[in-house]
């Protein structure tokens, strides 16, 4: 009850303090091309004590996130990637170095059964995953079927910028219909082909030109955008970071097998479930949501694992991105009859250094609820940590 409680509360002031975007464009009117988005970050935080104490101390951990999607008129394809790595020293001379890892990678793909729809589809799906004491890497691979769409909404955003700044500068006479803004977002969404068509060193140039054409085609630049107008676009698409936004909902159902587990066990089938939900509540700010949950299909091994991910992320700045997430895991374990209910929220404020490099103050709380007495997680642990975040895609 508290928890539903607390998620009513935090739906209750994202609505609060988030103002809508233009009442004539908003990212819903884009009408999504076949196109492509690539997120790809490396965070890292060190700590390392040295000086009245036996030995140098340290406590060193890394976190790698990928995910690239591509979407086309019948089917979107997913790849995912995630590694977590640690390690730790205590200042004492009998302190050991103690290192950890975990990875999981997966690929799926949802095929519409019509083209052009946010309706039902069928997917597949495959996972792996690895970690540190495992006796096999975790194989599982699934099919089923779903419905609704997610669709990348982020070159809107850009659009939505860029055509902001440019009136700034008195570069663009009006705003663009909701049209030339879409003209405008598909251009802005084929920066992957262009990279492909004129290389990396040269394609900047063409895909701003064609940028420039559906501004010029509306009217309202008064002939050429012009130097400052040119490397203000520049400015916006290349040197400042949107993170990325996405609107709409999915839901799916079906069954998959773990080929191999951890444990060296195999030949696990298993029911899955899963659903999507993103929001963007304004230009700067988007709220998602994803749930999924997954159990044993066997008559000895009723066990079942649920999850759930709240992320907010708003755009203080051009520069500066404020990162909220809530993340709630629930195992339960038939074989030895315990559950575990891990709670991970965490608020963090990013100023870009540049468009890659990110320094960090991150601000987290964690709490294990395993039903164990005096085994070191029975308080709520709370940190307050800086670092470093740099951007690869």
């Amino acid at each position: 009850m508290k928890k539903h409680i607390l998620a009513l509360g935090i739906t209750s002031a994202i609505a609060g303090v988030v103002t809508p975007v233009s009442a004539d464009v908003t990212l819903y009117d884009y009408e999504q091309p076949t196109s492509a988005y690539e997120d790809a970050y490396v965070s890292g935080r060190l700590n390392v004590n040295s000086g009245n104490q036996d030995q140098t101390s340290h406590d060193l951990n890394l976190d790698m996130n990928y995910e690239r999607v591509f979407s086309s008129p019948d089917r979107d394809v997913k790849i995912n990637g995630d590694l977590q790595g640690s390690s730790k020293r205590g200042p004492n001379s009998g302190d050991e170095t103690q290192e950890n890892y975990i990875g999981t990678g997966s690929v799926g793909m949802n095929k519409y059964f019509q083209p052009d729809s946010k309706g039902a589809f069928w997917y597949t799906d495959g996972e792996v995953g690895v970690k540190k004491g495992a006796d096999d890497p975790r194989v599982k691979v699934g099919a089923g079927v779903g419905y609704g769409r997610v669709v990348n909404v982020t070159p809107m955003a850009q659009a939505i910028r860029l055509v902001e700044a440019l009136r700034d500068k008195n570069k663009l006479t009006g705003d663009l219909t909701k049209a030339e803004y879409n003209q405008l977002a598909n251009v802005i969404a084929k920066e992957s082909e262009y990279r492909s068509k004129y290389g990396a060193t040269d394609y900047r140039q063409n895909w701003v030109a064609d940028m420039e054409a559906v501004m010029q085609a509306s009217g309202k630049t008064n002939g050429e955008l012009g130097a400052a107008g040119i490397l203000k676009a520049y400015d916006v698409l290349v040197n400042e970071r949107i993170s990325t936004r996405k609107h709409g909902w999915l839901v799916k159902a079906g069954l998959s097998e773990v080929i191999k587990d951890y444990d060296g066990g195999d030949g696990k089938p298993a029911l899955d479930i899963a659903g999507e939900y993103h929001k963007p509540l304004s230009n700067r700010t988007q709220f998602s949501n994803e749930a999924s949950a997954s159990a044993i299909l066997q008559d000895d091994d009723n066990s079942y694992t649920a999850r759930n991910n709240m992320s907010l992320t708003h755009e203080i700045s051009d520069r500066v991105d404020w990162l909220n997430s809530w993340a709630i895991d629930y195992d339960h374990n038939d074989k030895t009859g315990q559950d575990t209910t891990t709670n991970a929220a965490s608020s963090t404020y990013r100023y870009y250094l540049s468009n890659k490099l990110a320094f960090d103050t991150v601000a987290a709380l964690t709490k294990v609820d395993d039903g164990i007495d005096a085994n070191g997680n029975d308080e709520v642990d709370k940190s307050l940590f800086m670092g470093v975040t740099y951007r690869l895609k």
